[in-house]
């Protein structure tokens, strides 16, 4: 038997080809290999209906990911946005001749009819386009024919969407009264994932599959007779063992999940639905989206995509996550509608969620970017880190350079001279470790400052807090002028490009360690100027005022040109931002941009300026950038859900009780959630995990093991820490010295 297994099989070679058949996706299957598959004879089959046969390659070099040739995005050196479809959700239209919609979702209990109704009365005088409620169960669904009339009745028609798991028939029901309808592949027809191995033969996999077209048929018809839209919404969380044993717990896994339901939609005519690939880790949910979009591009399809971050958190963490993984994808012109997930009210999601929306429409509106250029050696689809040489001693040096920068990325901070004249306070917000006042690097010190403005070369004081500084390998970084002028010694001297072509820095005491300051667009001869020199670092800044310059596009650009040229000097992105800059802005502003390369392995660390803004939130934001991106580790990691009708327990105010007792706790990683519905794998980063597994009662998890059930709520918390204990992970918090 002939039968078409999914393009997103994992024993894909370079010669094999995807193909459609019968309108099914599917593959050349000569020279095929599977471990996933047992004992099952590959057939090969190729389709006499389709003239278009795509290429597969290696994501990387030596890479076993096979992905579509074809990029995922329209331009790689300017912001473009993504051409889509329009979806009409109500009366709201989607796609790419539309603004960015925003969205939020409800977190009260659907069966309050009226604080459900206040809640989303709220929301969209926030500003919101869509609202998201939670509809578990028949008297929720029952629920929502009085939710929708109640707000028509008071003059609101924002449109509704309905968020199934597990529930059909629930589904079908609410399909009636609301404009949309979230579905999670990995649960609406699958059973719960229980992370078991299994084994399918091509028999085996192809019932499973007309099994779902069996449920999933029903509600499509329903949709496309009352003019609805589906969101097709895979959680990384949530894939069912069937696709985790045949594709892994990957980005692979969670297209192909997503395009079981799609192939449905497009049997039926049904073309009134959107794409989700949502992941709590940024690098994943990253990966997903591009390799979507690079499969939607081989197959013709151009549906919309609703972009998001699962369970990112509170506060400036939370807003941070969301921005790197919102953001980057806005800056390559991918995203139709965004949701920001914080574990906060959720009218307080939509002004982070609007300032995300119009940095991505300002960016395809001014089309920002650079002159074309060609790109050979950036990873779209599987996380690789560019190696570059950390600062060695040379012969001669009197001082430990090493500590200038960090193997897992590096955090420099401006320094004032009025910064000087209190050390111990500098030292302190420099985050040292103070012992009879003076100053020791710690987990999460500063690696090196940059001062702009020298002190006297009298002023004793002044100099003497500074060499403290270098004694503990931190480095200081001084602009030529100055350095020239009022010397210091074992300084790194900051020369830019046009200092470095007058040949200014020849001034220097022989042995002087150089950084580089570049923009990233200069001409490429004018690049050259950088291999005549070793510099210790390049920092690349895009003035803030350039406005159709694309920072993004300027360093992929300037990566491009040292990769080429076998150069692996350390790249610090710097980020000055204009006085009374909003926190939110530097926040996001700083994921999307700086985040955006740092989640293609693109950068070594970063240097944050901002006028008027506190020390320790452009430290702290700094960390939690480096920290969102998968790079350095330096607090207690949280995964945590925004919380929602299902949630069983007062999530914020939980999770700030687990938060002050275990913020110290750098390696280790919590996840905090209201309820289980998305799986233990939505838990897939934690190392463990506090979960609402029915009302008052808290289960314990270890990884993605429940190890102990039904604890009272009171007792919860300190469980929790005792478990940390058991397992080896805990340290008790710091003494103030």
């Amino acid at each position: 038997m002939a039968a078409a297994v999914p393009a997103s099989f994992t024993g894909l070679k370079k010669t094999d080809f995807l193909d459609s058949i019968n309108g099914q996706k599917g593959i050349k299957m000569s020279n095929l290999k599977s471990p996933k598959l047992n004992r099952v004879r590959m057939i090969k089959v190729r389709s006499s209906t389709s003239p278009d046969i795509a290429e597969m390659e290696p994501a990387s070099e030596g890479s076993p990911l096979l992905v579509p040739r074809q990029k995922y995005c329209e331009s790689i050196y300017k912001t473009v946005r993504r051409k889509t479809r329009t979806v009409m959700i109500g009366n709201v239209p989607l796609g790419s001749e539309h603004p960015i919609r925003v969205q939020t979702m409800t977190t009260t209990d659907t069966k309050d009819v009226a604080g459900t109704v206040e809640q989303v009365m709220r929301i969209a005088d926030k500003g919101a386009d869509l609202v998201r409620i939670t509809v578990q169960g028949k008297r929720e669904a029952d629920s929502c024919y009085d939710i929708k009339n109640t707000l028509v009745q008071k003059g609101y028609d924002i449109p509704l969407i309905a968020d199934i798991h597990f529930a059909p028939s629930i589904a079908l029901r609410v399909a009636e009264c609301f404009d949309k309808i979230r579905v999670n592949p990995g649960n609406f027809a699958d059973r719960r994932a229980q992370f078991e191995k299994l084994e399918y033969t091509e028999e085996d996999y192809q019932k499973e599959l007309e099994h779902i077209e069996k449920v999933f048929v029903p509600l499509v018809e329903k949709c496309k007779k009352y003019g609805r839209a589906i969101r097709i919404g895979t959680n990384h969380g949530s894939l069912s063992d069937r696709i985790m044993s045949y594709y892994g717990d990957s980005p692979r896994g969670m297209v192909e999940s997503a395009f079981e339901f799609a192939r449905i939609c497009r049997k039926l005519d049904f073309h009134n639905f959107v794409f989700s690939m949502k992941a709590s880790n940024p690098v994943i949910m990253v990966s997903a989206y591009r390799l979507l979009i690079a499969e939607m591009n081989v197959l013709g399809w151009d549906y919309p995509l609703h972009l998001g971050v699962t369970e990112a958190g509170e506060g400036e963490d939370g807003r941070m996550k969301s921005a790197i993984g919102i953001g980057t994808l806005l800056q390559d012109g991918l995203g139709d509608t965004i949701r920001v997930s914080l574990t906060e009210p959720p009218e307080e999601e939509i002004d982070p969620c609007r300032r995300l929306a119009n940095l991505g429409m300002q960016a395809a509106k001014l089309e920002k970017g650079v002159a074309p250029f060609e790109e050979k050696h950036r990873h779209y689809f599987d996380f690789q880190r560019r190696t570059s040489q950390l600062p060695i001693q040379k012969e001669g040096d009197v001082v430990d350079y090493r500590g200038v920068l960090h193997r897992d990325g590096s955090v420099l901070m401006s320094v004032t001279l009025d910064q000087l004249k209190t050390p111990e306070i500098l030292y302190k917000s420099l985050a040292t470790k103070l012992i009879v006042g003076m100053p020791f690097k710690d987990l999460a010190t500063v690696d090196s400052i940059l001062l702009r403005e020298l002190p006297p070369v009298d002023d004793s004081e002044a100099r003497l807090a500074i060499k403290r500084l270098v004694d503990i390998s931190m480095g200081v970084l001084v602009p030529l002028s100055e350095q020239l002028t009022k010397p210091l010694a074992h300084a790194i001297v900051l020369i830019d490009l046009k200092e470095l072509s007058t040949g200014a820095h020849k001034l220097l005491p022989e042995g002087t360690r150089l950084a580089v300051t570049l923009r990233g667009d200069e001409a490429y001869e004018d690049l050259d100027l950088i291999k005549s020199v070793d510099p210790i670092m390049l920092l690349v800044n895009i003035p803030n005022e350039e406005e159709r310059v694309n920072r993004v596009h300027a360093s992929r650009r300037l990566f491009e040109y040292l990769q080429e040229n076998a150069l692996n000097f350390p790249v610090i992105h710097h980020l000055q931002f204009p006085e009374g800059t909003h926190k939110d802005d530097l926040v996001i502003s700083a994921g999307s941009q700086a985040g955006a390369l740092l989640v293609d392995g693109l950068g070594d660390g970063l240097l944050l300026e901002a006028p008027c803004q506190d020390f320790d939130f452009l430290r702290n934001t700094s960390f939690g950038l480096l920290q969102g991106c998968r790079m350095r580790n330096t607090k207690t990691e949280y995964v945590s859900c925004p919380s929602c009708g299902r949630t069983l327990f007062d999530l914020q105010e939980i999770s700030a009780d687990i938060r002050e007792k275990t913020s110290h706790l750098p390696g280790v990683s919590i996840a905090i959630m209201g309820c289980i519905v998305n799986g233990p794998g939505e838990m897939a980063d934690a190392d463990f995990g506090y979960v609402g597994g029915a009302p008052g009662k808290i289960d314990l998890y270890v990884g993605k093991d429940v190890v102990k059930r039904g604890i009272a709520m009171e007792h919860a918390c300190d469980a929790l820490i005792q478990l940390i204990k058991d397992n080896g992970r805990w340290v008790d918090p710091p003494v103030e010295e």
